[in-house]
């Protein structure tokens, strides 16, 4: 029983690894340039800081998750990791909110701002940014469940009564 929680334990941590490196990949390579009414523009991710802020996270979330599949089972620092993946749930949540805020007002648009919608210009670019947000969601709520996990396994001697 402790074997196969440790495997899965492993690939949910190799999964959680991938998507984060995933996110951070599509997101970093999203540019597209357009010609809009004799003016040429160019879409990419480091003009926005909220899309700077998204792959700098997942970046450094990737590393933490890289490291630690080489980290003992038996290692005292798993109690450590819960800390640490409290840390990065959070660094990953903030990162996506930021970065679905300003997705959203490229879709959409603000009239009360005076910002238009620049997916209808730049297609390309917003499916990129759209595919990067859906594998770092998907990578927020594979480390939330890592969270819980690490929560119940360093918890649960304490709970568990001796007689």
């Amino acid at each position: 029983m402790a074997e196969t929680k440790r495997i899965c334990t492993f690939l949910l941590r190799l999964i959680a690894f991938s998507m984060t490196l995933s996110a951070a990949i599509i997101m970093a390579s999203s540019n597209e340039r357009t010609t809009v009414l004799a003016l040429s523009f160019e879409a990419k991710y480091s003009d926005t800081p909220a899309f700077k802020y998204f792959v700098i996270a997942n970046a450094i979330t990737s590393i933490y998750g890289f490291l630690l599949l080489f980290l003992p089972s038996k290692s005292l620092l798993w109690r450590l990791v819960v800390a640490l993946d409290v840390v990065f749930t959070m660094l990953l949540t903030s990162s996506i909110s930021a970065a679905l805020a300003i997705a959203y007002v490229g879709k959409k648009g603000n009239s009360n701002a005076g910002w238009l919608p620049i997916c209808g210009q730049v297609t390309k670019y917003c499916n990129q940014v759209k595919g990067a947000l859906a594998v770092g969601f998907i990578s927020v709520i594979i480390y939330m469940l890592l969270l819980l996990y690490s929560i119940h396994r360093v918890l649960n001697p304490f709970l568990v009564e001796k007689s």
